[in-house]
């Protein structure tokens, strides 16, 4: 990656690897430890200091640490035994000097979850908070429901992905529920189907395409 580079709708998490090998698992995992101790990335969080601390763990690594006890990690280990004591990423010193403005905490809701979230005072919080003490009545919006997005005749892609396979022609007859196209996005693949029964119309997705998310992808006429 370099400045200016475009990441496409493919994109996932791994945007760099370190492959490390060895004559032993010994050998390798030593090589590991050393080689992730010396791995900088800066100005963003990533999965480096964990890696570092498992590389490192009795339980994953008990050659490493002398242990007499065998391999013991399982597909639960982070969640049910793996102690993390890892401290959280904060961004560099330089980058906090560039906020001047203060910043407060607002309670959101996501998902039925509310979470607290710091935000800079500038995005006008104090505004909205002092419009909401002198009366003003928080607006509520409507859940959105999950699933394709269709509105009327419309089926469109309810998230950024590419199109790997497709199901109908242009002029075909479907059933409400039929797999219309698939779509891949972070390495999974989203089925939509159709939302209503009808003919289809204005077919113009194709297998690769690109698609963003809204983009028609046909029309569904009684």
């Amino acid at each position: 990656m370099e400045a200016g580079s475009v990441i496409g709708p493919a994109w996932d998490s791994l945007l760099a690897k370190l492959i490390v090998t060895g004559r032993t698992r010994k050998e390798a995992l030593q090589r590991a430890a050393r080689a992730l101790e010396e791995f900088r990335v800066e100005g963003m969080a990533t999965a480096i200091p964990f890696h570092r601390k498992v590389v490192t763990d009795p339980a994953f690594a008990p050659e490493l640490t002398g242990s007499s006890e065998p391999f013991t990690v399982h597909t639960r280990w982070i969640e049910t035994e793996f102690v993390n004591d890892i401290k959280p990423f904060t961004a560099p010193a330089d980058a906090e000097a560039d906020e001047d403005a203060a910043r407060e905490t607002v309670v959101v809701e996501v998902g039925g979850k509310r979470l607290e979230v710091s935000l800079p005072s500038s995005l006008g919080m104090s505004l909205a908070r002092t419009g909401l003490a002198a009366g003003a009545k928080p607006k509520r919006r409507a859940a959105k429901k999950s699933g394709p997005v269709a509105s009327g005749d419309t089926l469109a892609s309810p998230m950024q992905g590419t199109v790997v396979k497709i199901a109908v022609e242009e002029g075909q007859q479907v059933k409400e529920g039929d797999l219309v196209v698939v779509l891949e996005a972070m390495k999974m693949e989203q089925p939509l189907n159709a939302h209503k029964a009808g003919t289809v119309k204005g077919l113009t997705a194709e297998v690769g395409a690109s698609l963003t998310s809204g983009a028609a992808i046909c029309e569904i006429k009684d």
